[in-house]
């Protein structure tokens, strides 16, 4: 792990505040700030914007691209959530498919079927669909459907995910839906302070790539999400391919600020 990188996050965890009455910290997204997320989406009702998340990746070789990915969720129903995202690609000119622009157009949805009890974990399932819309977007449709566990303990969470997509094998390396996977499984233990308002996340997961005659890829993320204000959730992490073709060290940060419009709540 970089200095750079250590430093801050140990900057996040000296500066989280006491706080009360705030738990938006405690729920993680997908890559916020590690890929495995919980079983639990936004309120009813509420909004969650994810504002600057930033993704700095460098492959072997010394490649280097940034991901901008603002997304945008809504409480639709009861445990239930709508999620729209648009990735941003930058990446190094002198890269094989090096593109730059909006990287497709991310729609899923996400239900919580079941409040978590003594004997049954929370349980969640998610569709997502990736079109491709954009310089950088992969030339096809992809659909995946994903399964999500969490189970709480005095000690810590335990999360586990796992993904199916359905959509053409990529022709090449150049196809922007040569970063997918065909599938993913993969599992993250979190430890809260919640006299902090911060939660310390750590993750592992193997994916099989869209190509099949490509090796497995096993990937360790480590990351820390914490309160900043009663709106608004700072995180940061770290990830290392540890096999397959990309063996890359990533670097992900964001915020995401919740709140509610008054004439969508009921009565109003």
């Amino acid at each position: 792990m970089r200095p750079a990188t250590i430093a801050f996050l140990i900057v996040l965890a000296g500066n989280a505040r006491p706080a009360s009455a705030q738990t938006d910290y405690y729920n993680t997204d997908s890559g916020r700030p590690v890929t495995i997320e919980d079983a639990y989406p936004v309120e009813r009702h509420a909004f969650e914007l994810q504002l600057a998340p930033v993704r700095l990746e460098r492959a072997v070789g010394g490649v280097y691209g940034w991901q901008f990915e603002p997304e945008l969720a809504y409480g639709i129903m009861p445990r239930t959530q709508l999620e729209v995202g648009l990735p941003i690609h930058l990446t190094d000119p002198a890269s094989p498919g090096a593109a730059r622009g909006v990287g497709g157009l991310e729609i899923s949805a996400l239900h919580n079927l079941n409040v978590e009890t003594a004997t049954l974990p929370a349980l969640g399932v998610a569709i997502e669909t990736v079109l491709p819309l954009g310089p950088a977007a992969p030339e096809d449709a992809y659909a995946s459907i994903k399964a999500i566990a969490t189970r709480t303990f005095g000690w810590a969470r335990i999360h586990l995910n796992g993904r199916w997509t359905w959509g053409p094998a990529p022709a090449s390396r150049v196809d922007r839906s040569d970063e997918m996977s065909r599938w993913m499984v993969g599992g993250a233990i979190d430890r809260t302070l919640p006299l902090r308002s911060a939660l310390f996340t750590a993750a592992v997961f193997v994916e099989q790539p869209l190509r099949p005659q490509d090796e497995l890829q096993w990937t360790t993320e480590a990351g820390l999400r914490y309160q900043w204000s009663p709106r608004l959730a700072l995180d940061g992490g770290v990830g290392k391919g540890v096999s397959g073709e990309d063996r890359a060290w990533s670097v992900t940060m964001g915020a995401a600020y919740a709140f509610a419009i008054r004439s969508l709540m009921p009565g109003r």
